[in-house]
């Protein structure tokens, strides 16, 4: 039903869409932080002295603001309480810096406000993973086992078995789903500080917001992507079943 001439044709119509709106998101991510790297603020706040004065701000101890190697690698660690910015971050004086810095120590006062959508999405990154690993092996399994003919009595067993790989990835679904308002809270924790402790000029806030936006695509692009790939394979499972 979806396969002419050995092409799969739900993966070029479902699939290969949101995989390019990745790649496009992912490619703005990287023109807008180098444009606006390119811009020192007047101020000459880098990035780890904004995380501070985010987390400051917000009332937020304890936390500890580390350099990491990589280019926007940034990224705060509830395990350990450490905010962990770039080369490109810690000490860039640059709107991008403070943008991403702010970003970053966002998500550090969810944690310490008990952000209820960040705790959903900590609670369930295991079982996420798990899924994930199971998924692939199952839905394989399933499918090649419903299609043996000498175990064409148990074809219905062997259906479900892939069917429960399927929901196995739709974990993937739900933890891309939570990220969504995790990430678009944190950039907006970010963005209101910086504006009230007046951190960013106008136009230097004007480009630090459209760092965050463009990163924040990235998310919605990557839960269409694993939207795409979850619907995908349930229509592969079901095709081999009819």
């Amino acid at each position: 039903m979806f396969y002419y001439y050995g092409i799969d044709w739900t993966y070029i119509a479902l699939v290969l869409p949101a995989i390019i709106f990745s790649m496009i998101a992912s490619a703005r991510v990287s023109s807008t932080f180098k444009k606006y790297s390119q811009m020192q603020n007047m101020r000459g706040m880098t990035g780890a002295q904004a995380a501070q004065r985010v987390l400051t701000a917000n009332g937020v101890t304890g936390v500890r603001i580390e350099r990491v190697s990589g280019n926007l690698t940034d990224h705060f660690d509830p395990k350990t309480n450490v905010i962990r910015l770039s080369d490109s971050v810690y000490n860039a004086a640059t709107p991008a810096a403070v943008g991403v810095a702010a970003h970053e120590a966002g998500h550090a006062v969810q944690y310490a406000t008990n952000y209820a959508p960040i705790k959903l999405r900590a609670a369930i990154v295991n079982v996420t993973n798990i899924g994930s690993r199971l998924a692939m092996p199952m839905i394989l399994i399933g499918i090649v086992l419903m299609g043996v003919q000498s175990l064409a009595a148990y074809s219905e067993f062997f259906y479900y078995i892939a069917l429960i790989g399927v929901f196995c990835y739709g974990f993937c679904v739900v933890f891309q789903l939570v990220t969504l308002p995790v990430e678009f809270n944190a950039s907006r924790r970010a963005l209101s500080t910086i504006e009230q402790t007046n951190m960013l000029g106008e136009a230097e806030r004007i480009g630090a917001k459209k760092v965050l936006s463009a990163a924040a695509m990235t998310y919605v692009a990557a839960l269409a992507v694993s939207l795409t790939q979850f619907l995908r394979l349930l229509l592969m499972v079901s095709r081999r079943r009819d």
